[in-house]
């Protein structure tokens, strides 16, 4: 499996964000998006995730002969700033309805309660979400990730409302992740405490007036 990024370009209205965006991961490889607010790396996350339609370039996975590529979307979880979990349905109803959104027959992942004992929060996934705290929604919400497979993990400050404790917790199982052959792309502030990752620095708006396409 692989990732690969081609001259990327994105705007946010009229102003383009970031141009010239490339970058080519392996099987358990890690990029780590850098850069201060508003640089343009939750806009880069939702390009690759298919979420917002870039200005120019082309993100696709392939397989290790490169024999056959599609789109990036279709093998990625992304994980933005909100937990996206309706807060009415209990822990449960939520995470099978990703298990069956995201998952296929091909490629299963955890059951619920296996991803809720591997986040840390065993025997409560009969509760509605709405009654967690702030940390327990976000370990929920990473455990999305764990109920139906996908190779590719896009994380937008993963670890936002959590202890020290789950920073590790989510750091073991990110690196469980790589060690199958996944790959991950995250933003963060903060070290999330990964090994041997890439780093991308985004720089800020490349400017309204910047010509893209000569």
């Amino acid at each position: 499996m692989q990732l690969i990024a081609e001259n990327l370009a994105a705007r946010r209205g009229e102003d383009l964000i970031f141009v010239n965006v490339s970058f080519h991961l392996q099987a358990g490889e890690a990029l780590i998006l850098t850069g201060k607010n508003g640089s343009g790396k939750s806009t880069l996350l939702r390009v690759i995730a298919g979420l917002l339609r870039p200005e120019k370039g082309s993100v696709t996975v392939s397989d290790s002969q490169a024999a056959e590529s599609r789109s990036a979307a279709e093998a990625s979880h992304y994980l933005g700033h909100r937990n996206a979990m309706k807060t009415e349905l209990t822990v449960a109803e939520n995470l099978d309805f990703w298990r069956s959104f995201l998952g296929s027959e091909r490629s299963t992942g955890l059951s619920i309660e296996e991803a809720a004992d591997a986040v840390g929060l065993p025997g409560i996934t009969h509760l509605p979400f709405g009654y967690l705290s702030a940390g327990q929604q976000r370990r929920f919400a990473f455990a999305k990730l764990l109920v139906a497979h996908r190779p590719v993990w896009i994380l937008d400050e993963p670890t936002a409302a959590l202890d020290t404790s789950a920073d590790r917790l989510f750091a073991e199982l990110i690196e469980a992740h790589r060690r199958k052959g996944g790959i991950v792309v995250a933003a963060t502030h903060q070290p999330l405490g990964l090994g041997g990752t890439r780093e991308l620095k985004m720089a800020g708006f490349a400017g309204v007036d910047q010509g893209i396409w000569g």
